[in-house]
């Protein structure tokens, strides 16, 4: 169970945001300010009452659970689509693996690029979506360490928002490789270990309304490299990439901090919500911290022994 205390990282953001005036970036004022913030948080009944148990779930329940709700409104779809998008319109069409294909998001993109897509996931609910949204796939239950279809099967594998859950690159990795095509090209989206690390993961309810939130890893951007160059794939690009909405709800009117009641509930809206109870520490902690990372690997041109690569 995981100990989620609305509390905790508030005072978690406004400690960052100290000691990066302790760096030289801000003044005495904003130091003495965030001091008068920490005690105000600490003296509200409201947030000291408010913490949640939250059980961690695989990726095949979560996504179970998130598939009736997955194609809804999701920032991280508005900030990769753009750049993933650039880098398949340099491709030439082929056929493409969507690795963890989910509701079918990336496999829509790539069947109206003129691929034949072949989509893979561990959730069968996903799958069912994923079909009726692009019929002409071709979809198969699988796990992105051991993928069911041969080595050197495919043109482009592409795969969003899925790496964050698995513990370790490297199989993966080496997965992507295999059945990929002598200089055959990987895209990956995922959320940025910075993300991770403050608590942006997806967060969902189970039937019996309790909490539940899906498994993530934080991975640097060097665990992608050395995973990629172990496995012979060479990087062509990277983009970390920053949200363009700020951390603070919109809704509110100018300069007015929330009271804790308005954004500590409901559950599944933390911790996006909680910014907006300090919005100036906010914009110090994470105003330039990116959110999801874009990587573009193409693999050698020379031909690889498949059985030889997985791990």
């Amino acid at each position: 169970m995981v100990h989620e205390h609305p509390l905790a990282y508030l005072l978690g953001v406004e400690g960052i945001a100290l000691m990066r005036a302790f760096a030289g970036e801000f003044d005495r004022e904003f130091v003495d300010a965030r001091l008068s913030d920490i005690r105000r948080l600490l003296d509200d009944e409201h947030l000291t009452m408010a913490a949640v148990e939250v059980a961690e779930v695989g990726t095949a329940e979560g996504y179970r659970i998130w598939s009736a709700t997955y194609d809804g409104p999701n920032a991280a779809f508005d900030l990769d689509e753009p750049v993933v998008g650039e880098i398949l319109d340099t491709l030439p069409a082929g056929v493409a693996l969507d690795a963890a294909c989910g509701t079918g998001r990336v496999a829509a993109s790539l069947a109206a690029r003129g691929y034949r897509v072949l989509g893979i996931d561990s959730s069968a609910d996903m799958l069912a979506r994923a079909r009726e949204r692009v019929p002409g796939g071709e979809y198969l239950v699988g796990d992105l360490n051991d993928l069911p279809i041969p080595g050197g099967a495919v043109d482009v594998v592409v795969c969003s928002l899925a790496l964050t859950h698995v513990p370790s690159l490297r199989p993966v990795m080496a997965e992507f490789a295999r059945v990929l095509r002598p200089g055959g090209h990987l895209v990956i989206s995922d959320m940025h270990a910075e993300g991770v690390a403050r608590g942006m993961v997806p967060r969902m309810y189970r039937g019996d309304g309790r909490p539940v939130r899906i498994m993530s890893h934080r991975h640097s951007i060097g665990d992608y490299l050395r995973a990629a160059l172990a496995a012979g794939l060479h990087p062509r690009r990277c983009e970390e990439l920053r949200a363009t909405a700020g951390p603070v709800a919109d809704d509110l009117p100018p300069h007015r901090i929330p009271s804790p009641a308005e954004v500590t509930t409901p559950w599944d809206q933390r911790p996006w919500s909680l910014p907006a109870l300090v919005p100036e520490a906010a914009r110090a902690a994470n105003g330039d911290i990116p959110a999801m990372v874009v990587w573009h690997f193409q693999a050698s041109t020379e031909p690889a022994l498949h059985l030889s690569t997985r791990l």
